[in-house]
């Protein structure tokens, strides 16, 4: 058979996914990324993509649909960008995303000895998100991005992946941009007031947080806002401004301004009580945090005498949950407005044994080392993109007795894991934690020891 060509129509068989998601088939031998395909499917599909080596289309039609297939109940599944998971049955979720973590340990890390415990579930396949970030864009629309497309807003009139409060909210802020006829922002012309909106709860206390994100402090229109927020949506317990007049595309601003309410939320997490304010990291799935942090502090293993290290440590949930069971604790976080949080959480909690540090990891690192200070633990929580390589050679220079891991991105988890073995470490043990049912993402704990 010819190489096939875009716009070619195609029947395969889908065996496996994609790490982003997508079904995977073949065509004597051509590899074709079918997006919405689910492994055990039989689909007729249309190339919208045709490279040397593979190519990718969409579905025209299931002709045999897998028993992992699953109706989507979102009105915007296969549009939105997010969700991309909704249509495969969360067992076959759960196979897929233990699958990704142990593909890539062992095919990027090149790890072979170590045990892989059974992934956990999480107990809310739905609704379990505490944080969802949103983009106003001209109509005035308030949604999310259309799939593989920046320019598309999709107008979201209900998320599946938040409460049935923050989509009240989402829905009275719409009502408010349209019926008070509110500026938005528009790309090409950098004219307009709103560009984001970004929701938070605590859900454990019911608190939520509304952080509108727009390009000029205009505190007489906005604080109206608020006020009408609060008024119909009695949950709302602050409403704050972060202003951006910047072209890139992120919601977040140089200064903020309180317009409603107190600067934070409160969220009780491990039997503490955590200040999560608008620009500061916190786990964005309450309960199954919970768990998360607990197979951290069992890998930990801590006896009462240790000193820990807890990088990136956001609002200083990990350090805290671990300052009772240790003798110091000392968390790292580059976020200014995360560690004004951890230091007021750990006053808030009557904890004394924190000290927290602002600055990257691969600087403070090194400081921390000329000042005296050793640990036997260290915990580490990195972004997406994982260490630093500073980071990781300070961390290696620290050699900490036990070395714990937190990754959302399985391949820099590889990639790290196979560096600090290099350094002399022992891969034990992982355990993969699912943190966000209906999208491919994934979290994971690694246990590392020192070798003899």
């Amino acid at each position: 058979m010819a190489k096939p060509r875009r716009g070619d129509s195609l029947v395969l068989a889908v065996d496996d996914l994609a790490f982003g998601g997508e079904g995977v088939g073949r065509v004597d031998g051509y590899v074709v990324f079918v997006r919405g395909g689910v492994p055990g499917d039989r689909v007729r599909v249309k190339l919208v993509e045709a490279r040397s080596r593979f190519g990718r289309a969409v579905i025209e039609s299931v002709e045999t649909p897998s028993p992992d297939r699953v109706e989507a109940p979102c009105a915007y599944f296969g549009r939105c960008g997010g969700c991309r998971l909704q249509h495969l049955s969360y067992p076959a979720q759960l196979a897929f995303k233990a699958k990704q973590v142990r593909d890539c340990l062992e095919r990027i890390g090149g790890l072979g000895e170590f045990a892989m415990r059974p992934i956990l579930a999480a107990p809310d396949q739905y609704g379990y998100r505490n944080k969802m970030e949103f983009t106003v864009a001209l109509g005035p629309v308030i949604g999310l991005h259309q799939a593989d497309r920046y320019d598309v807003v999709l107008d979201i009139e209900r998320c599946w992946l938040q409460s049935d409060t923050m989509n009240r909210l989402l829905d009275e802020l719409r009502r408010e941009a349209r019926a008070r006829a509110l500026s938005v922002y528009d790309q090409a012309s950098g004219e307009g007031l709103l560009r984001f909106v970004s929701l938070r709860e605590g859900r454990r206390t019911g608190e939520v947080m509304v952080n509108i994100v727009a390009t000029t402090p205009d505190i007489e229109t906005l604080g109206a806002l608020a006020e009408r927020l609060a008024a119909r949506v009695p949950a709302t317990a602050s409403v704050v401004l972060n202003v951006n007049a910047k072209k890139a595309s992120v919601a977040v601003g140089t200064e903020e301004h309180l317009l409603l309410g107190r600067d934070h939320i409160r969220e009780s997490l491990g039997g503490l009580v955590f200040q999560v304010s608008a620009n500061s990291f916190f786990q964005t799935n309450t309960a199954q945090a919970e768990r998360l942090f607990a197979v951290v502090e069992e890998a930990c293993a801590l006896e009462g005498g240790e000193t820990v290290l807890d990088l990136y440590s956001g609002t200083g949930a990990i350090s805290l949950l671990l300052a009772r069971r240790c003798r110091r604790v000392y968390g790292v976080e580059v976020a200014a407005a995360a560690v004004t949080d951890a230091v007021r959480n750990a006053r808030e909690n009557g904890i004394e044994n924190c000290t927290f540090l602002s600055g990257e990891v691969r600087h403070v690192l090194p400081t921390l080392m000329r000042d005296g200070v050793r640990a036997e633990v260290v915990v580490a929580d990195p972004p997406r993109a994982g260490f630093h390589p500073k980071a990781l050679l300070a961390l290696a220079a620290l050699a900490p007795a036990r070395l714990v891991y937190v990754s959302c991105n399985p391949a820099t988890l590889a990639r790290d894991l196979a560096d600090l073995v290099r350094q002399g470490y022992r891969l034990e043990w992982v355990q993969p934690v699912d943190m966000f049912p209906q999208t491919p993402h994934i979290e994971a704990v690694a246990r590392l020891a020192r070798s003899a």
